[in-house]
């Protein structure tokens, strides 16, 4: 039975795993066998089929981005899409969910290759003329990225390639990075808002200590974990945890966003906590263009 206490929502809120955490928010958990192929064998120490496969993908520009709609509760409109990594390298024209990829590249040291293709692509469509005016977008940043001194000069001169305007970047920084070293998620988070664009901790109550961040991370949005959303109706557990966020963040003059927002019901309880955005498919999936102009 769940507790009503927010004594005992504590445990819940503070001791899930961050690895789980980290590929839960990719849509999927990665394969065990997908994870290990290549490694439990001398003939599969030269196979690596992912290894080929993700540098082939970044050599012929086979990754591809999908958007999802983070819209007001407030009023319904839409304040920016999320960026989301597709891979397009099946026969059949299938795209490959990242759940299945990034783990891998990961582990291959791709990563940051992957990050920095990404932002490339997010700016270059920032800066395209035809997109509609106002436009934001989103983008996730691996904990590889976070902690690495020189992706802060990458983003500002992608930034400055495309002539994009930085107030129109959302950059996502996952709780588990900051967990991974704090003290260059704060510098690189401070860095992005000095640069002009936005800052969003994303997954948030996903690892230990989550509270311990609101205090030394600069953000302008908090992305309150999936996990507390999908059965918000229904857990008492849930619903103080989530109004207790959406008081303290306003509190702090910051906004929250609201992950896996699946049914009406849950958009009501979201508005009445204070809540200022949603996402999910409630509000819309995942595609693959945004607004452009008419």
């Amino acid at each position: 039975m769940l507790s009503s206490t927010i004594t005992d929502a504590t445990p819940r809120m503070f001791l899930r795993t961050p690895a789980a955490a980290r590929f839960r928010r990719y849509r999927g958990l990665p394969d065990a066998r997908a994870l290990t192929e290549g490694f439990c064998s001398p003939a599969g120490l030269h196979r690596r089929p992912w290894l080929e496969r993700l540098r082939r993908a970044l050599r012929e520009d086979l990754f591809v981005l999908h958007f999802q709609p983070i819209v007001s509760l407030a009023d319904g409109t839409v304040s920016h899409h999320e960026a989301l990594l597709r891979l397009a390298d099946e026969a059949d024209g299938t795209l490959v969910a990242p759940g299945r990829f990034l783990p891998a590249a990961e582990r291959y040291g791709l990563i940051r290759d992957i990050d920095r293709m990404v932002l490339d692509k997010v700016a270059a469509l920032l800066g395209e003329k035809h997109v509609a005016d106002g436009v934001k977008l989103a983008m996730n940043v691996s904990a590889v990225s976070v902690t690495d001194p020189t992706m802060l000069s990458q983003l500002e001169r992608g930034l400055a390639r495309y002539e994009v305007d930085p107030s129109l970047l959302v950059i996502e920084v996952t709780e588990t990075a900051a967990i991974s070293d704090m003290q260059s998620a704060r510098a690189f988070c401070a860095g992005a808002l000095a640069h002009g664009c936005a800052v969003a901790l994303d997954d948030f109550g996903a690892g230990f200590g989550s509270f311990q961040y609101l205090k030394h991370l600069p953000f302008s949005y908090l992305k309150i974990d999936g996990d507390f959303i999908r059965r918000l109706p229904v857990s008492r557990t849930d619903q103080l945890v989530v109004k207790a966020l959406a008081g303290v963040v306003s509190g702090m003059g910051r906004q929250t966003i609201a992950e896996f927002v699946g049914d009406e019901a849950t958009m009501s309880m979201l508005r009445c906590y204070g809540v200022d955005y949603a996402q999910g498919f409630e509000v819309g999936r995942p595609v693959a263009g945004i607004p452009t102009a008419a």
